[in-house]
């Protein structure tokens, strides 16, 4: 039995849909703090649905259902993200989302990775900034964008754009970041470095990451779940990553 205070996710007897189309049927799964898990499977079988679930992002979907419970340890608080108290602003900054394909907004670097921490309100011009800087390091961007962050973001390369979109999701310091295959765009050197930091950020927060890339789960991932026709097929641990934090 795991202990009830190293489960940050606990999900019970979901069923989601969209319009008449089965999504996931009775999943229950924990996901436990600070680890790495690897969702896994066919495509178009629940798995970006899965990370949307938890940062609601779902809900402005036409026809979209949803069924059961989703309670994510928050602030030191167990919480059902689904309850009307829950505030979706302060949940979205709580559980951050990393796209597949790096989304810039269009303005310059800082703005980009500022702008979540301004909307979160309650920060000085100095602590932005410092935020900023903290988050581009953390992205392991830092060095390349020190002396470019009033050049559009849209200028830097696709891998520097993915740790970009990595910098605006960990500037509000999450407790837990969602990545939906944040390296199925990317060439092998990118890969790599987006792949390092991801196992550094795991002192911090608690991450899920859909992955087709078996050898990739293999090299990053602690555990995995593999979700299939709407169902959890098996779930279980990995050894121990290939890959090391630099």
């Amino acid at each position: 039995m795991l202990a009830q205070t190293s489960i940050k996710i606990k999900v019970r007897n979901l069923f989601f849909s969209y319009a008449e189309t089965a999504v996931l049927k009775d999943l229950t799964v924990d996901i436990l703090d600070r680890s790495i898990t690897a969702v896994v499977g066919p495509s178009g079988r629940g798995k970006s649905t899965l990370l949307s679930i938890f940062n609601r992002l779902w809900e402005d979907i036409p026809g979209a259902r949803m069924k059961g419970s989703v309670h994510i340890h928050l602030d030191g608080t167990d919480r059902d993200i689904y309850h009307p108290a829950c505030s979706l602003p302060d949940l979205r900054r709580k559980v951050g989302l990393v796209f597949q394909i790096p989304n810039p907004l269009p303005m310059s670097i800082y703005k980009n990775v500022a702008f979540p921490r301004k909307l979160a309100g309650g920060s000085s011009k100095q602590q932005v900034m410092d935020a900023v800087e903290t988050a581009l390091k953390q992205a392991f961007l830092w060095e390349d964008v020190k002396d470019r962050l009033r050049e559009d973001a849209r200028s830097l390369s696709g891998g520097q754009q993915q740790r970009l979109c990595m910098a605006r999701a960990l500037v509000v310091n999450p407790e837990v970041l969602l990545l939906d295959e944040p390296t199925s765009s990317l060439d092998a050197e990118a890969t790599e470095i987006i792949e390092q930091l991801i196992l550094s950020l795991k002192e911090n927060c608690t991450i899920v990451m859909v992955s087709h890339d078996m050898a990739q789960v293999k090299r990053v991932a602690e555990r995995w779940l593999e979700l299939s026709e709407g169902k959890m097929m098996a779930n279980g641990r990995i050894s121990a990553p290939a890959c090391r934090a630099r």
